[in-house]
């Protein structure tokens, strides 16, 4: 039992605690909330503390302390067993749809009948949505289309990656510790880095694939065995996510994780370049054709990258893995220098405990940047529109006043005193202009008003743009993968309105954002918009989500030298500077 699963434990807890409670601010929500982030704080793994020694730890109660015993000793908690019954996989869907909260949920589930989003649709086709206390007509259509834009009107259900890569890590890291396991990855759409996967599909090389095989069947996370063999599991989690573990044979690892990583197109392209080579691809390795037609010598197989070689290809990384032109510019020797987590200089949305929904301090934030070899790093706590989270201009400058007390300590890297800036409706942002031009480095980011027209949110964002103390444009849309439907824009304008004013455009490494999108973000490429990768981190444990921000440059084809924060601290203070007024 790691301290990975018991964070993971007191989430899903968290999260169903929420529909049984009603409310996200219930005693007991907080509760189980409270003892994460007490864990996230505290390096030891919680399974090596007694109930008593949790029970120290600031934020976790006895109730909680003895759940979390619980499910070390026992790799289950009866009060989240209850809960998963009550509220299954596709009762949870449900409660993602944006106007559904807890209370409404529970008056369509008791008054409707509507469990799953299939019924849901139906109740709304026959106008019965709008017959209930605190519904109408208006919340019906809203709901109906945030099912669509969703995606979940479809029968293939997705999985955001938010709750599958966090999974899958795990998944990998556990499955790596089988004494016969020689090397593990997970695949598919997910090693694509996709926004949404259909489900998992892990591949593992190793000696004896029995050990394998037992080890995935007698996992914490296999709530459902569907099928079990010498070869290859599949289960369903608690949630209803399927998991496919495939082993192979150590010299076909290579050939086997290209081939279930897919995409289906991509693979088909290099079956074809293979063919056309007078050999053949499949998942356990490339094979010349003899004369009789039959499959020859092996060639490759081993790795990825030897292979992409035999076909007279430049190794092509996953996230590309489209068919999107990537095997052309391959073959050609022209695929663009992709950013790297290694080439990042600075991080550029970070938020400390002066934001309202921050949770770490400002010393203990600049120390994980420091920690990252960082050049530069913008502190960008909210403004002071963000009523709930925001600083008015007393506590802004009492806060730039803490920034600068800290440079001495860190003459290897400039803090930059930022701000998140609030989007108003029309455009407008926090402060005045005067005040604004006080700070170093500014992120402006939607956090409301997500119902208004095309037209009326592109032209919000283009005034944005367009005032000299904007540096960049964070999470683009404002929207959450699979729970909240972005705002809708007119992304050709806005890339242009970004490519004029010199603003940088934000890939969030946030998981439950990854905004702009891969896709936006390949249409800015091709634009010339320069780029930034940020982490919008609001504690200590949340750096890492600078790979996934880098991950989801790559998909969109982004190059190194269009990301700002690739760029030596000179070149980057004059671009950030460049258009900024005096104070």
């Amino acid at each position: 039992m790691e301290r990975r699963d018991v964070l993971a434990m007191l989430s899903e807890l968290a999260s169903l605690t929420t529909l049984e409670e009603e409310s996200p601010q219930s005693f007991k929500v907080r509760a189980y909330e409270n003892a994460r982030q007490a864990l996230e704080g505290d390096a030891r793994n919680p399974a090596d503390l007694s109930a008593t020694e949790l029970a120290k730890l600031k934020g976790i109660g006895k109730s909680t302390a003895s759940k979390i015993r619980e499910f070390v000793d026992t790799g289950s908690v009866a009060k989240l067993d209850t809960l998963r019954a009550t509220y299954p996989p596709s009762v949870v869907e449900l409660s993602r749809i944006p106007g559904l909260g807890p209370k409404t949920l529970k008056l369509i589930r008791s008054e409707l009948g509507v469990e799953d989003v299939e019924s849901l649709k139906a109740a709304i086709d026959s106008e019965k949505l709008r017959t209930l206390p605190g519904l109408g007509a208006t919340s019906e259509a809203k709901i109906s289309k945030a099912i669509d834009r969703l995606g979940l009107a479809g029968k293939d259900r997705r999985t955001p990656i938010a709750d599958a890569l966090p999974l899958a890590e795990r998944l990998v890291d556990d499955l790596r510790r089988v004494d016969t396991v020689v090397d593990v990855a997970f695949c598919g759409s997910l090693r694509r880095f996709s926004e949404t996967v259909g489900d998992i599909d892990i591949t593992v090389a190793a000696t004896d694939g029995s050990l394998v095989m037992e080890a995935v069947r007698n996992h914490i996370e296999a709530n459902d065995i569907l099928l079990s063999g010498d070869t290859k599991t599949s289960f369903l989690t608690a949630a209803g996510l399927q998991v496919d573990v495939r082993v192979v044979a150590p010299a076909e690892f290579g050939a086997a994780t290209m081939y279930f990583t897919g995409s289906k197109a991509h693979n088909i392209a290099l079956r074809q370049r293979a063919i056309d080579r007078t050999s053949i691809l499949n998942e356990y390795g490339l094979f010349e054709i003899g004369e009789d037609g039959e499959t020859g010598a092996l060639l490759a197989s081993a790795s990825e990258a030897e292979i992409y070689e035999a076909l007279d290809m430049a190794f092509v990384p996953p996230p590309m893995r489209e068919a999107t032109g990537e095997v052309d510019a391959a073959a050609a020797d022209e695929l663009p220098e992709l950013v790297e987590v290694s080439h990042i200089r600075g991080d550029l949305h970070y938020h400390t405990d002066r934001s309202g929904d921050g949770r770490s301090t400002l010393a203990e934030m600049v120390a994980e940047a420091a920690s990252k070899g960082y050049e530069y790093l913008a502190i960008t706590d909210h403004g002071e529109d963000l009523a709930i989270n925001g600083s008015n201009r007393e506590e802004m400058l009492e806060h730039r006043e803490a920034i600068r007390a800290l440079d001495v300590d860190y003459p290897d890297m400039t803090l930059l005193y930022g701000c998140e800036l609030n989007i108003g409706p029309k455009g407008g942002l926090d402060y005045d202009a005067e005040f604004r031009a006080l700070f170093d480095y500014t992120v402006a980011s939607v956090h409301s008003h997500f119902d208004q027209s095309q037209d009326e949110q592109t032209a919000r964002l283009v005034a944005a743009i367009a005032d000299p103390t904007v540096n960049s444009i964070g999470h683009l849309t404002g929207r959450y993968i699979g729970r909240r439907p972005g705002i809708e824009i007119d992304v050709d304008i806005v890339l242009e309105a970004l490519f004029t004013f010199d603003v940088a455009l934000e890939i969030n490494g946030a998981l439950q954002r990854l905004d702009a999108a891969s896709s936006v973000v390949r249409r800015a490429v091709d634009r010339g918009v320069k780029l930034v990768i940020n982490t919008d981190s609001h504690h200590t444990s949340e750096l890492g989500r600078m790979e996934y921000g880098v991950l989801t440059a790559q998909r969109g084809w982004a190059p190194r030298d269009q990301v700002v924060n690739t760029w030596p601290h000179d070149e980057f203070m004059e671009w950030a500077n460049h258009r900024r007024p005096q104070p």
